[in-house]
């Protein structure tokens, strides 16, 4: 079972299911119900072995793990550039997660989301994906020996189309838009009960929030391996903002044990063509902020694009202090290639977040982190 009650973290009343906050969302809000922080109190990060599972006390499962080894990926500084007037470019780390056993960030949630389904006493998960997700969550479900379904569409891409089914997972190709599959799954979860890894409800709040606690790793792993420097900035390819919501909780936690000086300002990276969190933040009024709509186009960096911000993800960069920046296609092509140049080959949206963070190293002439979500592998098999 799960050890830890949730909360709306907008509206603070008490919450059941996956499907968020539903008094927020009837404001037309999409906030995720999250576990209380942990207390990291006592903890020597010298001694922490890296992933989700070398703090179990900080995640909301009780159980036994599901794990193939995921966390401790690389990090890895990337070649400076001069800023344009000759000063200091600063430094840009990418914290690589295609290092994952199956190629993304999504691997730290499905393990501590499958493990909380078999504490659920479930037998079928069910995921929507673009891909990376269904990915995980196919890999963790084996592991487990649980029945694992993923809606998906029809734009998945080969590699990963072969991924999931490789890895045992049964794949449902919905042909309507992504709110007709999402809502293909919550047919699943209300109906035959399966226990639900992603997120699935409109307005969207995020996902699975046990899963979600394991982000908060790659927080952890950043403070132990950047120990005695300041880390400035780290800059996160955003959707629904899970990854950077977990990532902030976890510096969160951090910071209030005294294991670091001060919470890094957090910088949601989007493409131009789907890009709410940078439309929301042109709005001076937080109100405002929270129920902005965008357009959500096609993009090169497909895994990437939402027509609202998920309302956790406002909530990190507002207690950071940081921002969100969109970049164009004609952009992430070149980062693309140029990280290819370098001997990176990750996925385009992780080329969004490099972007970012490269700008913001040349204004800050600080260190600043970009996390790769995902390999580019992937998208070579055909």
């Amino acid at each position: 079972m799960t050890s830890r009650s949730l909360h709306c973290l907008r509206c603070a009343r008490p919450a059941e299911g996956f499907d968020g906050c539903r008094s927020c969302a009837a404001e037309g809000i999409g906030v995720n119900a999250m576990p209380p922080l942990a207390d990291l109190g006592g903890v020597d990060l010298t001694g922490y072995p890296g992933g989700p599972w070398g703090l179990p006390a900080a995640l909301p499962v009780s159980g036994p793990p599901v794990t193939l080894g995921e966390g401790n990926t690389p990090l890895i500084r990337l070649q400076d550039a001069p800023d344009r007037d000759g000063g200091p470019a600063g430094e840009v780390w990418l914290k690589y997660e295609g290092g994952n056993p199956t190629g993304s960030h999504k691997d730290r949630a499905m393990a501590v989301g499958v493990a909380a389904a078999v504490a659920a006493g479930a037998d079928t998960v069910v995921a929507a994906s673009s891909g990376n997700a269904g990915a995980a969550a196919a890999a963790y479900a084996a592991r487990a020996g649980l029945r694992c379904v993923v809606f998906t569409n029809e734009a998945v891409p080969a590699g990963l189309r072969a991924q999931i089914d490789a890895l045992g997972a049964e794949r449902v190709v919905h042909p309507g838009t992504t709110a007709d599959r999402n809502a293909a799954m919550a047919r699943a979860v209300q109906e035959p009960g399966w226990y639900p890894l992603t997120s699935y409800s409109a307005p969207s709040p995020g996902g699975n929030p046990y899963a979600n606690e394991g982000y908060k790793s790659v927080a952890y792993e950043l403070a132990r391996d950047i120990a005695g420097r300041r880390i400035d900035t780290v800059v996160v390819p955003t959707s629904r903002a899970d990854l950077l919501a977990g990532i902030g909780r976890g510096f969160r936690e951090l910071a209030a044990a005294g294991l670091i000086a001060r919470e890094p300002r957090l910088v949601a990276a989007e493409a131009a063509a789907a890009g709410p969190f940078t439309a929301a933040l042109r709005h001076p009024d937080r109100a405002d902020q929270e129920r902005t709509r965008v357009a959500a186009g096609p993009t090169v960096a497909f895994s990437l694009g939402e027509e609202r911000p998920c309302w956790q993800g406002l909530d990190a960069l507002w207690r950071s202090g940081g921002t969100a920046v969109a970049v164009d296609d004609e952009a992430i092509s070149a980062e693309h290639r140029r990280l290819a140049a370098e001997g990176l080959l990750l996925e385009p949206s992780s080329a969004v977040g490099v972007a970012v963070a490269r700008t913001e190293a040349r204004t800050s002439g600080a260190l600043v982190v970009a996390i790769g979500t995902a390999t580019g592998l992937k998208g070579l098999v055909g």
